[in-house]
């Protein structure tokens, strides 16, 4: 082998060796790569439940339209809208005149069915002394017997339409079954309405609800409620009871939300109608739950995880988990950890199965 050849293997040798040594090099600083500091929290499974707040409107439970049971014109009415009503107020009244002559014209018919009937009888009792004395015979009886009680079917027919026109009078005037507000006026003087035409509305106030809209995906969690609590924006000291009462069967079409309607259980004469209500739904969740950040869940092949902390040996790995709510800024975990645990809470999506950490001084001492 000449001079020149002798060198250049020398040289190749020395090349390789040099590059072994520099992937040594690295390999050994990849391996000694110092623990990755993270934020992290003890896993505490607990009992817990959920508040969830819905802006509402206090509505009357019942709402009436009144109308006059007779037809007429309308004379008078007492109320405007916003007036508060009580049970058996004048509300209205009709033109009664016409209404009054067949009171009257009822009264009379009942006085000449009365002055037939007394004469039945009498002559009935005559021919019944005459019949001892077989002045007559027993089928003249039988003639005025009948005639008798023809007459007294008569006058009792006279007293019931004398009872339905004295009510026909009555009905001339519109009166409150109930408490209430009212809501819309449809009458004024002068009109003529039809017997059962809608002349006022009414709201009952004995019985209030407040009205909420759901959406669709928290329709099962208002379903569940264990407890609600009602405070009114004008008196937030105040507080009452409320139970769902009804819950709509279709969506509204606008808002795409379902209308419940929450049935105040407690006394409140200060909850006015119309009134904005805030109310708070208390959902008690199933079994233990884990309370926390939501910068902790790790998503991978769109399946929740958490890095979960060997405190042996410093690694992490990931575990699947079961989420169980999500609510402003915290996740709430029903299975896959256990009470105790530690696990990530920040810089999940820059970690690796098997990586080393080091927990920081703040999260060791939570």
């Amino acid at each position: 082998m000449s001079r020149s050849a002798a060198r250049a293997l020398g040289l190749a040798v020395l090349g390789l060796a040099l590059s072994l040594a520099a992937c040594k090099d690295q390999g050994t600083s990849k391996a000694e790569e110092p623990p990755r500091p993270v934020r992290s929290q003890k896993v505490e499974l607990r009992e817990i439940g959920l508040n969830d707040q819905y802006a509402g409107e206090v509505r009357s439970r019942t709402e009436t339209s009144l109308a006059f049971r007779v037809g007429g014109k309308i004379v008078a009415r007492e109320v405007e809208v916003g007036t508060r009503i009580q049970k058996g107020q004048v509300l209205a009244r009709l033109d009664a005149a016409d209404l009054r002559l067949q009171s009257d014209a009822a009264r009379s018919q009942v006085a000449a069915a009365q002055a037939d009937h007394e004469q039945a009888r009498a002559d009935l009792e005559r021919y019944r002394r005459l019949r001892e004395t077989n002045v007559v015979s027993q089928a003249e009886i039988d003639r005025r017997q009948n005639n008798f009680n023809a007459l007294a079917a008569r006058l009792e027919q006279a007293r019931s339409n004398q009872r339905v026109a004295e009510n026909q009078l009555a009905y001339a005037a519109l009166v409150s079954d109930g408490d209430g507000v009212v809501t819309q006026v449809a009458g004024e003087v002068g009109q003529v309405v039809a017997a059962g035409q809608t002349v006022l509305k009414v709201a009952r106030t004995d019985e209030k609800d407040i009205v909420i809209n759901v959406p669709e995906n928290r329709l099962d969690e208002v379903k569940g409620a264990s407890g609600i609590r009602i405070t009114l924006w004008a008196q937030p000291e105040l507080a009452y009871r409320g139970q769902i009462r009804e819950i709509s069967p279709g969506v509204e079409a606008v808002t795409r939300t379902y209308t419940v309607k929450i049935a105040v259980t407690d006394n409140a004469p200060q909850m006015q109608l119309g009134m904005t209500a805030n109310v708070v739904i208390h959902r008690a969740m199933a079994g233990r739950i884990a309370v926390l950040p939501l910068t902790a869940l790790y998503q991978k092949d769109g399946k929740p995880g958490l890095w979960v902390v060997d405190p042996a040996s410093g690694a992490v790995a990931l575990r699947a988990v079961e989420v169980a709510a999500f609510h402003e800024q915290i996740v709430l975990i029903a299975g896959g950890v256990k009470d105790g645990e530690i696990v990530v809470t920040a810089g999940v999506h820059k970690l690796d199965p098997g990586q080393k950490v080091r927990l920081l001084a703040e999260a060791a001492r939570k």
